[in-house]
């Protein structure tokens, strides 16, 4: 079964997260530049799990261009490892702080693998959640 390891991190606070599958290596996507909710005083303590992240980033034309585009090269690659037998992936998105662009994102992705590759096994982490940082 092939399981796809999804993150989404900050440049900023803790870099690009280990490869653990032992393969090395997978996709890192920048979504630093699309427009950063965090600069405004409104979403500064919120993370693209609260509602009102996730319409503003929805609003970003940016924003939806880069994910077809990711969903694009991932899916070919989905469909490889699956026909190859492979058994992991590695994906992941950061931005500045790793709370509001990447974490969207790393959901928006999640539900893409989801409902495209229903039986791919996906583990999601979202790193500076995850370690308390930059929601409070």
């Amino acid at each position: 079964m092939l399981t796809i390891h999804l993150y989404s991190f900050s440049y900023k606070m803790s870099g690009i997260p280990t490869d653990t599958s032992g393969n090395g290596g997978g996709f890192v996507f920048d979504c630093r530049f699309i427009t950063n909710p965090g600069r405004k005083d409104e979403y500064k303590t919120k993370t693209g799990l609260d509602d009102d992240v996730k319409k503003f980033l929805e609003s970003q034309e940016n924003m939806q261009k880069f994910l077809e585009d990711v969903h694009d090269i991932t899916d070919r690659a989905i469909q490889n490892y699956l026909d190859r037998g492979f058994t992991n992936l590695f994906i992941s998105f950061g931005c500045t702080g790793g709370q509001h662009r990447s974490v969207y994102a790393a959901e928006r992705t999640r539900e893409h693998i989801q409902k495209h590759f229903p039986d791919v096994n996906i583990e999601l982490h979202h790193d500076q959640i995850e370690k308390g940082l930059n929601t409070n």
